[in-house]
């Protein structure tokens, strides 16, 4: 392997796990914040919503931003937004006890966090190319490895009763420090084809962007993406919160469940790249939503809490495929790669825009448990879209 092609898979890695850091220490500690701010789980569905709207506003700018600037002056300041964000958000919540704090803080995390996924993305896939086999599930699963530390700590930070401030600030300094040196291991720009599009002017890369929403394939990869991110996101949003009101959990034992669910995840993206190449995309994919499905309902129907655990468990595996296929997907003919993924990107985080308030509303009515049941009744029709993943031959059409 090249010593350049290394370098930007360590850097690609550590990216990764530092952004799933950042993500799984804010939902860690929701249960925390949301005693601090004194909210209902309708309304901090509402204030969570702050998280996908400010990904959801970056998304379709980012692929254009990515071509423009490069990956890795993209992350950098991606990153910026997102340790910003997160401190904000933190102190909000601990210090002044402020909602629209906090929601100002969470809105400047999700417009960095959906800015530097897709750069990243885009990143992982020229290195995926390079590498000549399939790797981006395992970035993911670096995502998910920082998820697990960052859902640890915030189950100890909860049980020594560590202030929710602190804990975040602290986080944000390491996730920007770490980033802004691994971003410096990436690809040249000429490398990874975002070089080559940026010397095209500003209007020809928005009638690019506009082709490709025209295109069928890439919005039935966003369809399937978008269920896919609603599977992962209800999890990351919900679980802890769920478990604790439905299963009568402490709040560190909430966390501690929500780790169980990332360390599914986390498996399920590293094992899943053998599986991928051996067995391909369609029927890994059939497999791994099957085993969603049947986790969720396991996890929010089972009358014994070991095993419910066994269901979330099941949940993070089978939902830890779906996204980063997607983005591979995307990806699959490097010349349009930013923009696709970019678009991909917009159609999944409409769950994550989506997700949070419908599941709190349908939790003040049903409890926030049993409003997790919408997950596997999404799951089971969208199997319909796994087909769409293949990748395109040589001359078939985008």
């Amino acid at each position: 392997m090249p010593r350049v092609v290394r370098s930007a898979r360590n850097g690609v890695a550590i990216v990764f796990t530092l952004n799933g850091l950042a993500v799984a220490t804010w939902f860690s500690r929701v249960p925390a914040a949301r005693e601090e701010l004194g909210l209902s789980a309708g309304r901090l569905g509402l204030l969570l919503l702050a998280v996908s709207a400010g990904a959801l506003l970056a998304m379709p700018t980012a692929g254009l931003l990515t071509q423009r600037l490069g990956t890795a002056r993209s992350v950098r300041l991606a990153t910026l937004a997102v340790a910003l964000g997160l401190a904000w958000a933190g102190l909000a919540a601990g210090l002044t006890g402020s909602a629209l704090g906090v929601a100002v803080g969470l809105f400047a995390f999700g417009y960095g966090s959906g800015t530097c996924d897709v750069a990243m993305n885009v990143e992982g896939a020229a290195v995926e190319r390079r590498l000549g086999r399939t790797i981006l599930p395992r970035f993911h699963a670096a995502w998910s490895l920082g998820s697990v530390a960052g859902a640890g700590l915030g189950a100890g930070a909860a049980r020594l009763d560590v202030p929710v401030g602190a804990h975040l600030a602290v986080i944000a300094v390491l996730v920007l420090a770490g980033t802004l040196y691994a971003a410096g291991l990436f690809l040249p720009a000429a490398e990874t084809g975002v070089g080559a599009a940026a010397q095209a002017g500003p209007a020809a890369r928005r009638r690019t962007l506009l082709a490709v929403w025209r295109e069928p394939r890439t919005l039935l990869i966003g369809l399937l993406v978008l269920v896919m991110a609603f599977t992962e996101g209800s999890a990351n949003d919900w679980l802890a919160v769920a478990f604790v009101d439905g299963h009568d959990l402490s709040e560190a034992a909430g966390a501690a469940v929500f780790g169980v669910f990332v360390v599914g995840m986390t498996l399920g993206r590293t094992v899943g790249t053998i599986a991928l190449d051996r067995w391909g995309r369609v029927r890994v994919l059939i497999v791994t939503i099957l085993l969603a499905a049947a986790g969720a309902v396991l996890a929010v129907l089972a009358g014994s809490g070991p095993v419910a655990i066994v269901g979330v468990a099941l949940w993070g595996v089978g939902a830890s495929l779906g996204f980063p296929v997607g983005m591979s997907a995307a990806a699959d003919e490097e010349e349009k790669a930013a923009v696709r993924v970019s678009v991909v990107a917009v159609i999944g985080y409409t769950a994550f825009l989506g997700g949070p308030p419908l599941l709190g509303m349908l939790g003040d009515q049903v409890g926030i448990l049993h409003a997790l049941l919408v997950v596997p009744l999404l799951l089971v029709p969208a199997l319909a879209l796994v087909p769409v993943m293949r990748k395109p031959g040589p001359s078939a059409p985008a």
